[in-house]
C-alpha cells in the first residue's frame, strides 16, 4: 500500500493563509504510520465517488469546477492539517479500489487510529456497489476500533431535485442498516449527509464529523448560549477560518442560510484583510487576533465577526436594534474569549502529564527488558486542539 503526501494549495483563496505541509516522519511507510499521533478521518468509496474533490475544496479552496480535471486517485493521499489551525488532524484520501484483504493493507493500524470514518456515495448512480463496500468497511473497521465515528456523505446531489434527494436518503438509510444488522452489527450508528461541492452543505457535513472528535464541544456550546443570551445574539458560530467548518455552534437549531451567510462573510473579510491589511515584521498575514468586522444587511440584521486568533472566529447574526450596546457585546466577547483560552490551556497540561506518564511506562518497561508498550489508542479519536 502506497502514500502520498498532499502539501499544494490550488485556487484564489490567499497561499500564504493555508494549513501548512505535511512532514514525513519517517522514510518506510509503516513506520510513519505508526508514529502519527494525530487523530485521522478516513475518506473512502468507490472510484470517481466525489472524495478527493471534497478534500480539495474543503480544506485547500480549490473552485468545484476545477475539480473536473483531477486524475482519480490510485494510492492513499495524506493531508495534514496541521499547526497553524486551531483544529488539528489528518485527512486520509483512500483510493476506491483499495482491497481491504491485500495482505499489504495494515487493518490495525489503519482503523487503529481512526477518529471517524466518511464513506462516500455517488447519489447520481447505481450505489448497490457502494452499500456493499460500505458494508464490508464499516464490518472491517469496528472489528478493530469500536470508537469510530462512521459517517456517510449522500453526494453530488445538486444535480438531483429534492423529492429524489429525500428518497434516496431514506433508501440508502434502510439498507445500511438492513446490511449491518444481517451482519450481526445493528447497535453500530451511522450518520448521513446530504453533499455536495456546489454549496455549503458540504462544509456543514464537515462541520458535524469534526465536532464529534472535540471533547471539550459541550463546554463550547455552553460558553456561546450564555454569550448569546447575554448580549442579544439569535446565533453564534466558531469557525475554523481556513476551512470555513464551524467546530462548535448555541443549542439553537442551525439554518443553512444563516450558516451560508457566514461563511461569505468569512471570505469578504479575508479577501478585504489581504488586498488593504497591513503587514509588519511580526506579522505572517494581515488577518490576526485584532480583526472585526461588521456587515449590515438591509432586512435589519447585523452580521458581527470577532477574531479569537489568527484561525479561528466567532461570527454572530443579531437584529441591529440589540447591537446599540456594542460595547456590552465586545466585552462579553472577550470574557468568551479568555474562558476559551484556559479551556485548551487546561487540556495541554492535561495531555502534557499524560504523554510524561507514558514516557515515564516505557522507560521503566525498557529498562525491564519488556521492549516497547503497546499505545492506546483511546487518545487518537480526539481531535488535539493547541
Amino acid at each position: 500500500m502506497s502514500y502520498q503526501d498532499e502539501s499544494s494549495y490550488v485556487g484564489s483563496f490567499p497561499k500564504d493563509f493555508s494549513y501548512g505541509p505535511f512532514e514525513q516522519n519517517g522514510e518506510n511507510d509503516n513506520t510513519s504510520l505508526q508514529e502519527d499521533h494525530k487523530p485521522r478521518i478516513l475518506l473512502m468509496g468507490l472510484r470517481r465517488s466525489g472524495k478527493s474533490s471534497i478534500q480539495k475544496v474543503v480544506f485547500h479552496k480549490m473552485s468545484p469546477n476545477e475539480t473536473l480535471f483531477l486524475e482519480s486517485t490510485n494510492k492513499i493521499v495524506k493531508d495534514d492539517i496541521n499547526n497553524s489551525s486551531f483544529v488539528q488532524f489528518q485527512i486520509w484520501d483512500f483510493p476506491g479500489q483499495i482491497d481491504f484483504f491485500d495482505p499489504t493493507f495494515d487493518s490495525d493500524t489503519i482503523f487503529g487510529g481512526c477518529g471517524a470514518l466518511v464513506f462516500v456515495i455517488d447519489a447520481q448512480d447505481d450505489y448497490q456497489d457502494a452499500l456493499d463496500k460500505l458494508q464490508l468497511t464499516v464490518t472491517k473497521a469496528y472489528r478493530v476500533n469500536s470508537n469510530i465515528k462512521f459517517e456517510v456523505f449522500i453526494h453530488k446531489v445538486d444535480g438531483l431535485n429534492d423529492d429524489y434527494k429525500m428518497e434516496s436518503q431514506r433508501d440508502i438509510h434502510h439498507r445500511a442498516n438492513e446490511d449491518l444488522g444481517e451482519a450481526g452489527l445493528e447497535h453500530v450508528h451511522l450518520s448521513f449527509h446530504l453533499t455536495s461541492i456546489y454549496d455549503h452543505s458540504i462544509f456543514e457535513a464537515f462541520s458535524k464529523v469534526v465536532q464529534k472528535l472535540i471533547p471539550q464541544l459541550p463546554t463550547l456550546e455552553n460558553l456561546l448560549n450564555i454569550l448569546i443570551s447575554n448580549s442579544g445574539i439569535e446565533k453564534a458560530f466558531l469557525f475554523d477560518v481556513v476551512s470555513k467548518i464551524y467546530i462548535a455552534t448555541d443549542s439553537s437549531p442551525v439554518d443553512m442560510q444563516s450558516y451560508e451567510l457566514c461563511c461569505d462573510m468569512i471570505d469578504v473579510v479575508i479577501d478585504i484583510s489581504c488586498i488593504y491589511g497591513m503587514v509588519d515584521e511580526t506579522e505572517v498575514n494581515t488577518f490576526n487576533s485584532q480583526s472585526s468586522s461588521l456587515i449590515k444587511l438591509n432586512n435589519g440584521t447585523v452580521l458581527y465577526l470577532r477574531e479569537v486568533n489568527k484561525f479561528l472566529a466567532l461570527v454572530c447574526i443579531l437584529r441591529e436594534e440589540n447591537f446599540q450596546k456594542q460595547g456590552v457585546i465586545d466585552y462579553n466577547f472577550l470574557c468568551f474569549r479568555d474562558a476559551i483560552t484556559q479551556v485548551f490551556e487546561l487540556r495541554n497540561k492535561s495531555q502534557g502529564a499524560l504523554a510524561a506518564a507514558r514516557a515515564r511506562t516505557d522507560s521503566d518497561l525498557m529498562a525491564n527488558g519488556a521492549g516497547d508498550s503497546p499505545e492506546s489508542t483511546s487518545d487518537h479519536s480526539q481531535v488535539q486542539l493547541p
